[in-house]
């Protein structure tokens, strides 16, 4: 039998808080339970924003956390050629373009559109892209890439649906309004997402499917903020041909405003709480793990 692949993913680019033990704890009580293995990977794409002191302090905290990870940690920034590969793989079926709008340019083709009506918006409250990118010539692309223009490659998401055909996942935890067991995907509410920008040879959609069928990760456990993301994750792998994990999405921790604790709110930071007496026993009752 396969043995049960689990894995913590932050991003080095802040401290880690409360929603991070709770993921952190969830995956490592699970591959304990399953007699699986626990891998950690850093999600560095951005490495504008990534800080090496981030990276120590989140080996300090899960080890105060009593969590134990395999060695050795993969940090996505260095393996970009494995998503610089997929991407290729979809530009050759015609599955991606270029856009070259900037997200202010973005915003008001938006306004001008809502003159009209609401807009549609993705699950997460973003609009989607509204731009003329699949329009372009392949000569014009190609003219503004070589003049240096900021640009992002998007993914033809009508086209990619109608080529990858019915999806769904196997939910084992609880998605926002109770979803559970098979749950139908739905990639097209996303628009075309983007899939790397000249800045970032990847994104976080790309990136997170091809390093956990790299990595042989079957269970997949995070917040339920990431549930309808798996819509773009398992379209992803039924055009990359990849496996689907188990996908497991367990409630959030939210602060005294009823948001998802973040790094960009300022989130008490697990450093905080250890240097004001906090036990990790303490952070367990409080994410609500025995």
């Amino acid at each position: 039998m396969t043995v049960p692949v689990l894995r913590f993913a932050p991003s080095p680019n802040g401290y880690l808080h409360l929603g991070h033990a709770l993921s952190a704890l969830a995956n490592f009580d699970l591959a304990r339970s399953m007699g699986g293995r626990l891998l950690l990977r850093l999600e560095d794409i951005d490495v504008s924003r990534c800080r090496p002191e981030y990276e120590t302090a989140i080996y300090e905290d899960l080890a105060w956390l009593g969590i134990e990870w395999e060695q050795p940690v993969r940090r996505q920034s260095e393996h970009f050629d494995a998503s610089l590969d997929a991407l290729e793989r979809l530009e050759r079926r015609g599955l991606v373009f270029a856009s070259f709008e900037s997200r202010t340019e973005i915003q008001r083709l938006v306004e001008g559109r809502e003159i009209h009506g609401a807009w549609p918006r993705d699950p997460d409250g973003a609009p989607l892209y509204p731009g003329n990118g699949r329009m372009l010539s392949a000569e014009e692309r190609n003219r503004r890439m070589d003049a240096g223009d900021a640009y992002a490659l998007r993914l033809m998401m009508d086209v990619a649906v109608a080529q990858a055909g019915p999806l769904d996942w196997f939910e084992a935890g609880e998605g926002p309004r109770g979803e559970t067991g098979t749950v139908q995907a739905m990639p097209q509410a996303w628009g075309d997402v983007v899939l790397a920008r000249k800045e970032t040879p990847t994104s976080y959609h790309l990136a997170v499917v091809i390093d956990d069928a790299l990595q042989g990760v079957t269970h997949v456990v995070r917040g339920q903020d990431l549930f309808w993301s798996t819509s773009v994750h398992r379209l992803l792998q039924r055009l990359l041909g990849l496996p689907a994990p188990v996908y497991q999405h367990h409630k959030l921790i939210l602060g005294a405003d009823g948001r998802k604790l973040a790094k960009s709110t300022r989130a008490t930071a697990l450093r905080e709480l250890r240097h004001a007496g906090v036990t990790p026993a303490d952070i367990r009752r409080g994410v609500g793990l025995p």
